[in-house]
């Protein structure tokens, strides 16, 4: 079920809602209509794999409970954390990781002339990467003293599968919602109309111009790369990086404003990562919920930087090639995390004092440059293809085969993709300027009317265009 699809904005949405109101201050009636719209709206995609979720989430409880009811000394509480992590991360190697360890496993043995392996395709869950790490960041708080375990099954559930934020996060750790969860109120007026004019901002976001832009990607990768040439390789990666970038941040628009809806507030997740001055600062700025996993429950358990520079660069490195890993179970997503990992790396070594000593404008487009390069790898669909593009993209008077046919509206929406992150770049250079005229509250009702405008025409075009789903359902 996705958020723009007539389903839910037409009978899903206006039921829960509703029965949301009608309930009132019942602290604990809403809680069980969100549980079970959560859940219900899980299982509409995942009907088996929902049992799978709720015993694991049973199991977290008893785990952290154990986990709790021992000494900070207790050898036994790391055997407990131990045991609970495994469990969630099997989950996540067996569905999402299986087939692509079996299938180079039987590479190799048949290279040594020994017998291959063979094995069954695995359906991948929707949201499956987003709830083990969800569920891990849980018992290891736990197990760090960060917060306790939680008082219920029912409350644990509600974190897990709470549904604005299920499929594709932003990932949400327990103690950021448990406050909240404890003292959850009704939502009031202004949390509807703040939380549905994000959400129409989100719908927008996706039909109108990721939607859009997939359209032209897609029809350059999937030409044969080696007829690719220098500005169809180009025009297919620029639709590609700005795709992604209005998709998921689309979705995460959506996310925050539903829960906005429901009197929650979320994480924000992008904070206009392509007027990044430096992979660094681009990394702080892009899907920063998992950014912060990254740190907080990868990065600092390594060492972080207290055990020597050079040991902080292989942390890093190792760190993306992590989240490459975790994108998705392919060489690609291996190869894209080792090229970020490694520009983190030469930015600690001269890279970022560099770039601090050119204009901003300049360091700007560096980094849009790197950034984009990478994201090839990673929408390709093998290294040979990544390599047969990057071979198109450095020779520019190396034309293809035969121009892509790539139709004219296509590019009129990369255009406005690329004016509405440059404007992002103009609002960080002068906002103190441009923040009183554009954001006082004599333009709210209007910027809201634009909104509800977009919206109605995002929703029209997604009626009527072929299904495209969110990238990073995938993941």
């Amino acid at each position: 079920m996705l958020f723009y699809e007539p389903l839910y904005l037409f009978l899903f949405a206006p039921a829960v809602y509703g029965l949301y109101l009608l309930v009132g201050g019942d602290r604990g009636a809403r809680l069980a209509i969100l549980l079970a719209a959560s859940l219900f709206f899980y299982a509409w995609s995942e009907p088996l794999f929902v049992f799978v979720v709720l015993g694991s989430a049973f199991a977290d409880v008893f785990i952290a409970r154990r986990i709790a009811a021992l000494p900070p000394e207790h050898k036994s509480r790391k055997l407990w954390l131990a045991l609970g992590v495994s469990a969630n991360l099997g989950l996540l190697v067996y569905f999402k990781y299986a087939g692509f360890l079996v299938a180079n496993l039987d590479v190799v043995l048949r290279a040594l002339t020994m017998p291959g392996l063979a094995f069954s395709s695995v359906a991948l869950p929707i949201g499956v990467s987003f709830i083990v790490f969800e569920k891990i960041t849980f018992l290891v708080d736990v197990h760090r003293g960060v917060t306790k375990p939680a008082q219920s099954l029912s409350l644990y559930a509600f974190y897990v599968f709470f549904f604005p934020k299920l499929l594709a996060g932003p990932i949400v750790k327990y103690h950021d919602i448990a406050e909240q969860l404890a003292r959850f109120r009704h939502a009031t007026s202004e949390d509807f109309t703040e939380g549905f004019a994000r959400f129409m901002l989100g719908v927008g976001k996706k039909l109108l111009i990721a939607d859009t832009l997939a359209g032209g990607a897609d029809l350059v990768f999937s030409q044969d790369a080696s007829r690719i040439g220098f500005f169809d390789a180009w025009a297919g990666v620029l639709f590609f990086t700005f795709q992604i970038y209005f998709d998921f941040s689309g979705y995460s628009d959506m996310a925050i404003g539903l829960a906005r809806m429901f009197g929650f507030r979320l994480q924000e997740n992008f904070d206009m990562p392509y007027v990044a001055a430096s992979v660094s600062e681009f990394w702080r700025r892009w899907h920063m919920s998992l950014t912060s996993w990254i740190r907080d429950y990868l990065y600092i358990p390594l060492g972080g930087n207290r055990r020597g520079e050079t040991r902080t660069q292989v942390n890093l490195w190792l760190c993306f090639l992590a989240s490459g890993l975790w994108h998705g179970a392919a060489w690609t997503y291996v190869a894209w995390g080792a090229y970020n990992g490694l520009f983190l790396v030469l930015d600690r070594l001269f890279l970022l004092d560099w770039l601090k000593r050119r204009p901003v404008f300049l360091a700007n487009l560096l980094t849009f440059v790197v950034v984009t390069i990478g994201w090839t790898v990673f929408r390709a669909s093998s290294l040979e293809q990544a390599g047969a593009f990057y071979l198109a993209m450095a020779r520019p008077l190396a034309g293809g085969a035969e121009p892509v046919a790539i139709p004219a509206y296509h590019f009129v929406v990369l255009a406005l993709a690329a004016a509405i992150c440059l404007s992002q770049r103009l609002y960080l250079s002068f906002g103190d300027r441009l923040s009183a005229s554009l954001l006082a509250q004599r333009h709210a009702f209007a910027l809201n009317a634009f909104l509800a405008l977009l919206f109605v025409c995002a929703v029209g075009k997604g009626l009527a265009d072929p299904f495209k789903p969110f990238i990073y359902f995938r993941f």
